[in-house]
């Protein structure tokens, strides 16, 4: 098993939790991770960029010169992508980038990712955030008791609704609930801040 320290709000520690090692405590799979990453941002394009091509662009319905007699060579448009004005051709169209990565290799990533802030001694457990309206003064003076100035994840859970609206205005914060946690905000986050809670939903998961 592996445990981390466990802290209270203002900042003392409050023991130790066991972690579960088939979420915190394996080798973390980095190959895993690239894939994961990767698919994730490409679902997160837009992917409606577009151009129109001779046939989308106005104009051009009549023949520019005759057939035949003039010298030049035949053109049956204005709009053709040779002229000026004319269609584009070869350009993006509207599309989706979302592919399908198994569902085992997602959470093997999610788990190598949270397993890699264990080793790294970049996930800080909290057994409570309470608040009893929402300040994010409040919420910087909690980090500030954790020593936690990097960019940080905050998972809590759906009750804690006064401490997501605290923390949600902080500039190196970002606060999901256990269904939000996700392979590119594990990683991209510096530190991770997750209550007692939230944990024991984020084991029961992906364990």
């Amino acid at each position: 098993m592996t445990s981390v320290n466990l802290y209270k709000q203002d900042g003392s520690q409050n023991g130790t939790i066991e972690l579960n090692a088939a979420v915190f405590g394996i080798e973390p799979n980095q190959n895993a991770e690239f894939d994961a990453i990767l698919r994730q941002r490409a679902s997160l394009r837009q992917g409606t960029h577009a151009v129109k091509n001779r046939s989308a662009v106005s104009g051009g319905g009549k023949k520019p010169w005759r057939q035949k007699g003039t010298g030049r060579a035949r053109q049956g448009s204005i709009r053709a992508p040779q002229f000026r004005g004319g269609g584009i051709v070869f350009g993006p169209s509207p599309r989706s980038y979302k592919y399908n990565l198994p569902r085992k290799v997602r959470q093997l990533a999610i788990k190598s990712a949270l397993s890699q802030k264990v080793l790294d001694n970049a996930l800080v457990v909290v057994d409570a955030l309470n608040f009893d309206v929402p300040k994010t003064k409040e919420f910087a003076g909690v980090m500030n008791n954790l020593n936690v100035a990097e960019k940080a994840l905050i998972v809590v859970t759906d009750d804690d609704k006064n401490a997501a609206l605290s923390a949600r205005n902080l500039a190196n914060a970002t606060v999901v609930t256990p269904a939000g946690v996700n392979i590119l905000n594990v990683a991209d986050a510096q530190k991770v801040i997750i209550t007692k809670p939230a944990l024991s939903q984020v084991e029961e998961v992906l364990a």
